[in-house]
């Protein structure tokens, strides 16, 4: 399992450098092919991680909760990679076809690289790659609308990931105080000590990762450049952004959640995302009741989502936590499958505007139900895997009598479902406005890869497999266990 793990970081290192001297028509397959053996690679890693931490050179650690991580970013670089053969079609600028290839895996890389990391500084280190790497893609259209999304981002993620460091130096001052300076900031020695940090220190340390790490998640006050990102990046870089940028910033707030917990109690860490979670959740509901762009109808949803995880994690319950893993996954898909979907209505329409987009349910034959099935996923409807998650994390905040909370989710989601769901009848089941519109799809690329997505949703809901299963249980075991 080593071997595999180094290839699944080297693999699309490597077809990243390699996008820079490829022509542009191989540069596509290459990154297909990267993307599906990265997903394939995380698959094998899952009955070993489902068991025990894998480990490899020094600062490398995957365990079951990494793992659920690098399963929805590695299948979310390998669904954009495909979709991405029939975005660049014909493209005539070799140059941005270069930049976006070797961006894109490169993107990738980062994100797949980031749960992998064996400590703090580490994972600090990866996820500000990511901002890096992302930054340069928001900007890649070269229009003012996305130079100005793109530094937006720089300033407010740089801003945050101050905090974040900071927050992680605290961290270290308190590790420091009882396993020595030469720590390293190792996640299994500072969870084996935290019962012995000094209590004040790791409440500021886990209040500043929350706040820094959370201006990437996206939480509210903190996820002001997410719409414009959103929305001026090439769709498969959104899609990337949405599904896959954010959970791993998540995961960052994880680990800390799992020191904070485990050094002063569950009360302090659930509160704070508690706040949080709600205040992103209520602010995305409402603004997705009022919506003129579709790709920043799907950043709010974003927001929306986000603050689900937080709220989640705060009811602490076992089947709440795996509730959150598996929304990790489903949000991944869905997300994934609605921005590509709304990259086939900005070719077939030529606009982000929800008024002028109209008919798309009849002139696209595929990609209309498709978009609309992801909506209804993202809108938590039965059969599909938000359903499920969303069912677990309300039932763990019953359990945990966290009931008044739980109700404020379910009114939230709710009127989040009434602004998706208007938005998309109004694109997709309005009678078209343009008699000359021509039924068809743009590519046969961008359909193949949203449909494996539906797929991927409906198995999570109905019947997610036993290796899966295994794989979410050790992970809760994994988050309360740094808890105990």
């Amino acid at each position: 399992m080593t071997v595999v793990l180094l290839v699944l970081l080297l693999l699309p290192l490597a077809a990243g450098i390699g996008a820079f001297w490829l022509p542009p028509r191989a540069a596509g397959p290459v990154t297909a092919a990267a993307g599906a053996a990265s997903f394939g690679l995380v698959l094998a890693l899952i009955p070993a991680a489902a068991h025990r931490d894998i480990a490899a050179l020094g600062f490398l650690r995957v365990d079951a909760l990494s793992a659920v991580f690098l399963l929805a970013t590695s299948f979310l670089y390998a669904c954009v990679a495909v979709y991405s053969i029939g975005y660049l079609r014909g493209e005539s600028d070799h140059r941005y076809s270069h930049r976006f290839w070797a961006g894109l895996n490169l993107f990738a890389w980062s994100m797949l690289a980031a749960p992998a990391m064996s400590n703090l500084a580490l994972l600090w280190i990866a996820i500000e790659v990511t901002t890096i790497i992302s930054a340069l893609l928001v900007a890649l259209e070269g229009t003012d609308g996305a130079a100005e999304a793109a530094w937006k981002y720089v300033l407010l993620a740089s801003a945050g990931l101050a905090v974040a460091l900071l927050g992680t130096i605290f961290l270290y001052y308190a590790g420091a105080h009882v396993l020595g300076q030469s720590y390293d900031l190792a996640f299994a020695p500072l969870l084996h000590a935290a019962g012995r940090l000094p209590h004040a220190v790791v409440r500021l340390a886990f209040a500043l990762a929350v706040l820094g790490y959370g201006t990437k998640v996206g939480l509210v006050p903190v996820h002001t450049w997410l719409p414009d990102a959103h929305s001026e990046a090439p769709t498969p870089v959104s899609a990337l952004l949405s599904g896959s940028l954010l959970a791993v910033s998540f995961y960052a707030i994880l680990r800390f959640y799992q020191v904070a917990v485990a050094a002063v109690g569950p009360g302090f860490p659930r509160d704070v995302l508690l706040a949080f979670g709600v205040a992103s959740l209520l602010l995305a509901a409402l603004y997705l009741l009022d919506q003129r762009d579709y790709k920043r109808l799907l950043a709010y949803s974003s927001v929306e989502h986000m603050g689900i995880l937080a709220i989640g994690v705060s009811f602490g319950a076992p089947v709440a936590l795996a509730g959150v893993l598996l929304h990790v996954l489903a949000h991944a898909a869905a997300k994934g499958n609605a921005f590509m979907g709304a990259g086939v209505l900005v070719r077939k329409f030529g606009t982000k505007r929800i008024g002028l987009v109209t008919g798309g349910l009849d002139l696209l034959p595929w990609s209309g139900p498709l978009f609309l099935a992801a909506v209804l996923a993202l809108s938590a409807m039965p059969p599909f895997g938000i359903f499920r998650s969303e069912f677990e994390i309300v039932a763990g905040g019953l359990a945990a009598s966290r009931n008044i909370a739980a109700v404020v989710l379910v009114v939230l989601v709710t009127v989040a479902f009434l602004g998706l769901s208007a938005t998309a009848n109004r694109m997709l089941l309005t009678p078209s406005r343009d008699p000359a519109a021509i039924r068809g799809e743009p590519s046969v690329w961008m359909v193949l890869p949203v449909a494996a997505g539906l797929i991927a949703l409906v198995v999570l809901g109905l019947h997610p497999p036993a290796e899966l299963t295994g794989l979410l249980d050790r992970a809760v075991v994994t988050l309360r266990g740094g808890a105990a």
